[in-house]
């Protein structure tokens, strides 16, 4: 995963608040706000997990939205990030979401041996997320170089 600029809706929240999360996804379903971000790169959509506190127990920075060209022209209300994952170590989830993407997640969570950099972790929506049952997300997290 190369760096990137975003621009999306965000929120700071933590794993434990879901009704945070929650309710950024159904602004960004609700609002919209695909067709209100300028110079977008392609559909494709990203989640993005930044500024943590400290690790995945603390609280975080969520964006959603999408890759853009630039961050000339940010909407209000909206942020605009440049994003650098650095190294990082690839995870794809299969099957019905959100279901597969919280397994995933849990997985990751739970994995004692990776040695998370927690910069910026990606997951990235592409057409297959909207395979119903056979969905793919792919979720990018940043490890220590």
């Amino acid at each position: 995963m190369n760096d990137f600029k975003i621009i999306g809706i965000s929120t700071e929240t933590t794993n434990e608040s879901m009704i945070n999360i929650e309710n950024l996804w159904g602004r960004f379903w609700g609002e919209n706000i695909s067709d209100k971000i300028p110079n977008k790169v392609g559909d494709e959509f990203y989640a993005v997990y930044t500024d943590y506190e400290s690790d995945y127990t603390g609280k975080y920075t969520l964006i959603i939205g999408f890759p853009v060209t630039t961050l000339d022209h940010i909407p209000d209300g909206f942020e605009g990030r440049e994003i650098s994952v650095g190294k990082n170590q690839k995870y794809i989830s299969k099957g019905k979401m959100p279901e597969a993407i919280v397994k995933t997640w849990t997985e990751i969570w739970q994995d004692t041996e990776l040695k998370r950099a927690y910069r910026a972790d990606v997951t990235v929506h592409g057409q297959k997320y909207f395979d119903g049952d056979n969905a793919e997300i792919e979720t990018y997290i940043s490890i220590v170089d």
